[in-house]
């Protein structure tokens, strides 16, 4: 997952290849709590690994369920309806999924078992309405205060004291809206099997039910977990008397359907060659949101689907507006309002109240940022109203902490294809919000998109050595989100790979047939040559003494510059070395050249030596690097010197992170946005 700031996407042309879905987050957290009421183990397979699920698992955890990893599944030993645990504080971050149905459970229980427990989670959380499940609640005879303010989180269920014997009411009909959120049916329903021992409990809906499919999932995992409810259409829902859950024993999480969206839009805006396929979801879902694919249809997008997997394509270009009550797929409309930057006419979105009380007031955040890209945009309680850009901005999309937000937006990187002249770059801003369901989503997304190479950025830092180009380099990558690329390691791996070979040094057809075959990979803090680790292995004395020759050879470095070539790929790349900004990417959007002084660059060297228990003589490194500087200067080939447009950087005082802001300060200046806070 990016931990950058932001993240800046260069315009994207087209996509296609497979995408692997990772697990819905309604039903991982659905199955997650089920597990843990019912008795005996349950073994969930493809779960969600994200915010929301980790919330879920700590507060099962701490409730006294056990949970433990068996290969790919995951076993929960459930409580069977007791409480272990009587007393606990909760944190639930922004996870609706997990507040609400957590509310329900730990009430009725505390209030037929006894205990005292605190939920609370961020400060957004703390704005999101539960009133009308809490209402519910205290109608049954559930103990419930809100602690800040009443109707909101944080809350406590429960008293403490023991039980009075005189139980829950639950044979007169409990009543719950419906129009605000389908989770405070879903919680009711989760937790009324737990109190329907002696009596049917009976849930009647006021007002129109959104969100439907939802609770559809809420049901069909119910009666996997042995509860049959019964049902008046959306009006009222009975538990039926003796109910209990009991294990499925085995469980499988599908892709989730929302997050299938993404690729959905995404193939029907970019593949126009090749299709995207989508793994883990089709037309086997028991998620409503599977029913995007009709609006996507209808907007223009070609669609294949069968058990387990989608195949999308541009159909009808450009995309055709439509207009379309979203009251069954609340989640995924989001993304629809982004493929109406793609169409022709106005696209309408209606129904969607839900949008207001979600992790951001979402009618509003999408409104601002659909016009930031030049959109025209309505809004009203419950509907948007997108026309696409007659001339697109650059624009840095504001996430609100609101996952589908940044997952919806880069979408908007493909406006060329939208006529886009010159194309509008867009910079996502917090992109790990992903986390909350979809981690790797930007990792995912880059793995199928393809564009011009000249549209990624290059950041060139070159200097001499023990300069802290790499030191400088990678953490500037980090920063930005891009790969890196280590030149000296480039040619550092061809030598380890000419040693292990037993290839000499004076054979230059050989030695570049090498260099042209490397199969090497960045990634944090290590590097792997054909999949091994060979981080260390590339800084032995003899692999870099062998280095320094095989440079020398023509064959050997035309080789090495393709491969480095190779490395800028989307959403761009920090290439460090002697001759990035001179030679290899002599057209980089931003070159640094990285001095400090020869007694500074000796002393950096003395106590990374001393570091290691190396003995050095700080005179006699100074002396050689004073001499190597002179060799790299006067070479014949590629000498080292700043090329005519490089920013000097000298950083003999700076400390890693006053030489990364420096570089960033510069960045920033040559970029369409006005800050990293844009």
């Amino acid at each position: 997952m990016f931990a950058t700031r932001f993240l800046d996407l260069p315009p994207l042309l087209s996509a296609s290849g497979s995408v692997a879905l990772p697990g819905s987050k309604s039903i991982s957290n659905r199955v997650l709590l089920l597990a843990g009421l019912s008795a005996g183990t349950t073994a969930i397979h493809d779960l969600l690994d994200s915010d929301d699920t980790r919330v879920m698992l700590t507060a099962l955890r701490t409730l006294g369920c056990v949970i433990e990893e068996k290969g790919a599944a995951l076993l929960v030993t459930g409580l069977d309806g007791r409480l272990d645990v009587k007393e606990a504080q909760l944190f639930l971050g922004n996870a609706g999924t997990a507040m609400r149905p957590l509310t329900a459970a730990l009430a009725v229980l505390a209030a037929t078992q006894g205990g005292r427990f605190e939920l609370s989670g961020v400060p957004r959380m703390h704005e999101r309405p539960i009133g009308d499940l809490v209402d519910a609640l205290r109608q049954l005879g559930c103990d419930i205060a809100c602690l800040q303010t009443e109707g909101y989180p944080p809350l406590r269920l429960g008293s403490g004291a023991a039980p009075t014997g005189h139980g829950l009411r639950t044979q007169a009909p409990i009543r719950v809206r419906g129009d605000v959120s389908s989770q405070f049916l879903t919680a009711l329903l989760l937790a009324l099997p737990l109190v329907a021992e002696r009596h049917a409990v009976t849930v009647e809906v006021e007002g129109e039910l959104i969100s439907k499919p939802y609770v559809e999932i809420t049901l069909n995992l119910l009666e996997r977990f042995g509860i049959v409810v019964q049902r008046d259409g959306w009006r009222a829902f009975t538990v039926p008397q003796g109910s209990a859950y009991r294990s499925p024993g085995s469980i499988h999480v599908e892709g989730d359907a929302s997050s299938a969206s993404y690729f959905i839009a995404l193939g029907a805006i970019a593949a126009n060659d090749a299709p995207v396929r989508i793994e883990g979801i089709g037309t086997d879902s028991i998620q409503g949101d599977i029913r995007f694919i009709q609006a996507a249809r209808a907007m223009g997008a070609d669609v294949l689907s069968g058990p387990g997997w989608l195949e999308v394509k541009r159909g009808r270009w450009p995309l055709q507006a439509i207009t379309l009550d979203c009251n069954h797929i609340p989640d995924a409309a989001m993304t629809l309002a982004v493929m109406a930057l793609y169409a022709q006419g106005t696209t309408r979105l209606t129904n969607i109240a839900s949008w207001r009380v979600k992790e951001t007031d979402r009618i509003a955040a999408m409104a601002n940022e659909l016009r930031k890209l030049g959109a025209a945009v309505d809004e009203g309680p419950d509907w948007i109203a997108v026309t696409a850009p007659v001339r697109w901005t650059a624009a840095a999309i504001h996430t609100y902490d609101d996952h589908r937000i940044a997952m919806c937006f880069s979408l908007a990187a493909f406006n060329a294809l939208a006529g886009a002249a010159p194309p509008a770059p867009v910079r996502i801003l917090d992109p790990q919000c992903v986390g909350k369901t979809f981690p790797d989503y930007f990792e995912r997304l880059f793995s199928v998109v393809r564009t011009d190479t000249a549209h990624v950025p290059v950041i060139t830092v070159d200097g001499p050595t023990a300069s802290g180009k790499g030191t400088l380099a990678s953490a500037l990558a980090k920063a930005l989100g891009y790969h890196f690329l280590d030149s000296g390691a480039v040619y550092r791996a061809t030598a380890l790979t000419a040693l292990r070979l037993g290839v000499g040094t004076d054979d230059e057809p050989r030695l570049a047939e090498l260099a042209a075959g490397l199969d090497l990979h960045f990634s944090a803090d290590q590097i792997t040559l054909r999949g091994l680790d060979v981080t260390e292995a590339l800084r032995l004395e003899e692999v870099g003494a062998m280095a320094s020759k095989i440079s020398a050879w023509p064959a050997v470095r035309a080789a090495l510059r393709e491969l480095q070539l190779s490395f800028r790929q989307v959403p761009g790349l920090v290439a460090d070395g002697r001759d990035m900004g001179t030679v290899i990417f002599p057209g980089a959007d931003l070159k640094v050249f990285l001095t400090a002084s020869a007694a500074t660059r000796a002393e950096r060297r003395h106590k990374q030596l001393i570091s290691k228990g190396i003995s050095a003589n700080i005179d006699s490194l100074r002396a050689d690097l004073e001499a190597r500087d002179a060799r790299d200067q006067n070479r014949s080939i590629a000498p080292l010197k700043p090329a005519e447009d490089a920013t000097l950087l000298d950083n003999s005082a700076l400390t890693v992170q006053a030489s990364v802001d420096a570089v960033l300060e510069v960045w920033q200046r040559r970029r369409p946005f006005a800050s990293p806070s844009a």
